[in-house]
């Protein structure tokens, strides 16, 4: 039996022009002041994970408090793609395929709109657009590796992987060829 392959890309800084997560949170700012009062809570979140309190998902629902204090998310996401869809690396828009899997550590809940603007599958972190809570642990590492084979199983092979972090090196290993994007362009992973 032949598997499918399929071209799978995580998202911030590969095919995406920065870190969507953060670009979103400085626009919300600037949609919304008042914001700024869950700063004291995100940062005490930051500075336990650094000193190894909690983990990177608790942190990152920390950092996502600032959700409680937003009326209409899907609205927002919704003007905040009008507004960066443009940041979508052009290489990426040439090569694309409704085939391809974007996987990502970002929200599902901000990467859904971009991927079916792109006409691509979604594979990322299930966070709640209204508390911040995640539904499970953050995608990132190793977790990108075990979603990416729950969603497709044994018969779906990776044909070309693309990333700009050796976070994703779990991922890379499983592709038939892997490229690391680097100053917004890919070339081959070295190993």
């Amino acid at each position: 039996m032949n598997s499918k392959l399929i071209n799978v890309f995580d998202f911030d800084g590969t095919i995406y022009d920065g870190d969507s997560t953060l670009d979103f949170y400085k626009y919300c700012l600037r949609k919304n002041q008042k914001l700024i009062f869950y700063l004291p809570r995100q940062i005490l979140g930051a500075v336990k994970y650094k000193m190894k309190i909690i983990d990177k998902t608790t942190f990152k629902e920390e950092f996502y408090s600032f959700l409680l204090g937003i009326d209409d998310i899907d609205y927002l996401v919704n003007q905040f793609w009008n507004e960066n869809q443009h940041k979508v690396f052009s290489w990426y828009k040439d090569i694309s395929s409704p085939e391809d899997v974007i996987i990502s550590a970002s929200p599902e809940f901000l990467l859904a709109t971009i991927c079916k603007r792109l006409d691509v599958k979604l594979i990322c972190s299930l966070v709640d657009k209204n508390t911040g809570k995640y539904d499970g642990v953050n995608c990132y590492g190793k977790e990108k590796v075990k979603r990416f084979i729950q969603a497709f199983g044994e018969g779906v092979k990776i044909n070309h992987f693309y990333s700009d972090s050796y976070s994703d090196q779990p991922m890379a290993n499983i592709a038939r060829k892997a490229f690391f994007v680097k100053d917004k362009k890919p070339s081959e992973w070295e190993k």
